[in-house]
């Protein structure tokens, strides 16, 4: 059996042998390979979204400012403008890296390194201004994540 192998440099050399060592061969070409064996990512560097021609582009998530829900539809607000999602908030959530993105209300995900301001609001709620201008709240439910998110 033939495998290609398609995991980062780091992880090739100990991925190789321990598939040697089951003899299984590894070959470089994709039309001698049987499988190729690929790495998960679980925090993505890219989403597959919609553009507002319904066309499905690659979204670099270093781009995403936030990203709300309306009912069914997940609007993703990015520096080069707004895409559509596929997937549910409770998908993208887990998909988004945790030390990047933080679930602040019931239909909002931002993007730490976009939040520019922060407003002390009535009833242990904070406004969120981020770097598109957008205002965002933080309800009551997802107070107490926002404070150690952000250390307040």
């Amino acid at each position: 059996m033939k495998i290609r192998i398609s995991v980062s440099e780091e992880k090739y050399d100990l991925v190789k042998e321990s598939l040697a060592r089951h003899e299984i061969e590894i070959t470089e070409r994709s039309d001698e390979a049987e499988f190729v064996l690929t790495e998960f990512s679980r925090h993505p560097d890219f989403l597959v979204v919609r553009d507002d021609k319904k066309e499905k582009v690659r979204l670099s998530v270093s781009e995403v400012i936030y990203v709300e829900a309306f009912g069914k539809d997940v609007e993703i607000h990015a520096q080069q403008g707004t895409y559509y999602a596929q997937d549910r908030m409770y998908q993208l959530e887990e998909l988004l890296d945790p030390q990047e993105f933080l679930r602040i209300s019931k239909s909002v995900i931002i993007s730490r390194k976009h939040v520019k301001k922060i407003r002390a609001s009535l009833s242990m709620k904070y406004v969120l201004t981020l770097s598109d201008g957008a205002l965002v709240d933080v309800t009551r439910s997802y107070y107490g994540d926002f404070r150690r998110f952000f250390q307040i």
